[in-house]
C-alpha cells in the first residue's frame, strides 16, 4: 500500500504548522523524515494517523481515507510513537491481546509471531509486569512488538531510537528491514541521520512545515547542488537556510 500526502495543510487549531505538504511512502520502501525540531515531523505523524484533521488537502493510503473507511485505514497502519504510551492497569500481556483484538488478528496465529519478538527484545519473561515495572526502553520495546506484529502495509516510527540499547537498536533496524522486503512501506522520522542514511531509501526533508527536497541521496545532492554531501552535510545546509529564512 501506498501513503500519499496531497498538498497538506494543517496544525493546531487555526495556526497552519503544515503547508501544502505532498510526498508519497511506497510499498517496499524505507522513507526517512528528516527536519528541525519544529520543522513538523510529528505534526505530519499526528495528521496521518489521524490525531489531527487537516485544514485542506488529503492523506490517503491506497484508496482509503479517515473519512471513507476510517477501520480500514487505521488498521493499515502501525505505530512506534517517540514517547510510549501503554495503560498503567493492563500487563504486558494484556496490552498485545488488547492489540490483536483492535486489529481484528487472530490470537493463535498471532502470538507465536509474537513471542518471537518478545524473545528477541528479552521481554518474554515479563508478561505479568504492569508499565510501572518497565524501564523507558523497556516499555519502547512493548511499542515495538505491539507494531510489529500486526504486520500492517505501513509502518510509522517517530524517533524510534530514544532509550533503546545498542543491540534493541540492531533488533528494531532488522524488524524494519523485513518488514521492506516483505513489501511493506516504513516513514521512520529520525534525528539519527547515520542510521537514517544507511537503512533509508528516500528522504523527505521538511523545512517550516514545508518540503524543502526529497529523493535518494544522490537526488539530494543534486538539489542541494553538493555532489559529495552526506545526509548530514545536507542537514547542516538546510539548518543554515532556516536560520537565515
Amino acid at each position: 500500500m501506498t501513503l500519499r500526502l496531497t498538498d497538506v495543510t494543517g496544525g493546531y487549531g487555526s495556526l497552519p504548522v503544515l503547508k501544502n505538504l505532498s510526498f508519497t511512502v511506497p510499498d517496499g520502501a524505507i522513507v526517512g523524515l528528516i527536519g528541525l525540531n519544529g520543522a513538523g515531523k510529528s505534526t505530519t505523524i499526528k495528521h496521518i494517523i489521524g490525531l489531527l484533521a487537516p485544514q485542506s488537502g488529503t492523506i490517503a493510503i491506497d484508496d482509503k481515507t479517515l473519512a471513507t473507511d476510517p477501520d480500514g485505514y487505521r488498521q493499515a497502519i502501525a505505530y512506534v510513537p517517540e514517547t510510549p504510551v501503554l495503560y498503567q492497569e493492563l500487563t504486558l500481556k494484556e496490552h498485545l491481546e488488547l492489540t490483536m483484538m483492535a486489529y481484528g488478528l487472530d490470537q493463535a496465529a498471532t502470538w507465536p509471531k509474537a513471542t518471537a519478538m518478545l524473545d528477541r527484545f528479552r521481554l518474554a519473561n515479563k508478561l505479568d509486569w504492569f508499565p510501572a515495572n518497565f524501564s523507558k526502553g523497556m516499555k519502547q520495546k512493548v511499542m515495538i512488538v505491539a507494531a510489529f506484529m500486526t504486520e500492517a502495509p505501513l509502518t510509522i516510527i517517530d524517533e524510534p531510537f530514544t532509550g533503546l540499547d545498542p543491540l534493541a537498536v540492531h533488533d528494531l533496524l532488522d524488524l524494519v528491514t523485513a518488514r521492506r522486503a516483505a513489501g511493506g512501506a516504513v516513514l521512520m522520522s529520525t534525528h539519527i541521520l547515520a542510521t537514517a542514511e544507511q537503512y533509508a531509501d528516500t528522504f523527505v526533508l521538511l523545512k517550516d512545515g514545508q518540503v524543502r527536497a526529497t529523493g535518494d541521496v544522490a537526488s539530494l545532492r543534486a538539489q542541494f547542488g553538493l555532489p559529495e554531501a552526506s545526509l548530514d552535510d545536507l542537514y547542516l545546509v538546510m539548518t543554515k537556510e532556516a536560520t537565515h529564512a
